[in-house]
């Protein structure tokens, strides 16, 4: 009699099944933006999860530039990185990397929450940011998700 019902089902590369999934970032705050995001890249939101295989979709994430931060984050959150030189440590508000280049503050709060190994280099790579409502991904018929709605 054979006692094991079930089976762990493991995920690789050939079994993952990637969609395609829009999001409209008007208006929505950037730390759960950025988690949903990150959820739906990952594959974590799937039955079949793996966690060292790229089994997640790939996002398309609109009007990104659009995003809201509450209290005064816009003038408190900076953002800091080092040249390699001595004294090379600069540093950017939140609203200067807006108007500088209007899609990082939504990049980095994404790729801030992926793995930091190969494999979140690239789960990375299938994020893609917009700064309008248009996007040059209609032949792989996306799925339009709703944030506030995505559990």
């Amino acid at each position: 009699m054979n006692t094991l019902s079930y089976k762990t089902v493991s995920a690789n590369k050939a079994t993952a099944k990637k969609e395609w999934v829009v999001v409209d970032a008007e208006g929505q705050p950037l730390g759960r933006l950025a988690s949903t995001v990150a959820k739906i890249l990952r594959g974590k939101h799937k039955t079949n999860f793996t966690p060292h295989v790229d089994c997640g979709d790939n996002v398309i994430v609109l009007n990104a530039g659009k995003i809201s931060l509450s209290g005064n984050k816009w003038a408190d959150k900076t953002y800091i990185w080092h040249t390699g030189y001595p004294g090379g440590q600069k540093s950017m508000t939140a609203t200067e990397l807006l108007e500088k280049h209007p899609m990082r503050v939504l990049e980095k709060s994404v790729k801030g929450m992926l793995p930091k190994n190969k494999l979140g280099a690239a789960i990375y790579k299938n994020l893609y940011l917009y700064e309008g409502t248009e996007h040059k991904h209609e032949a792989q018929q996306p799925k339009t998700i709703i944030v506030n709605e995505f559990k």
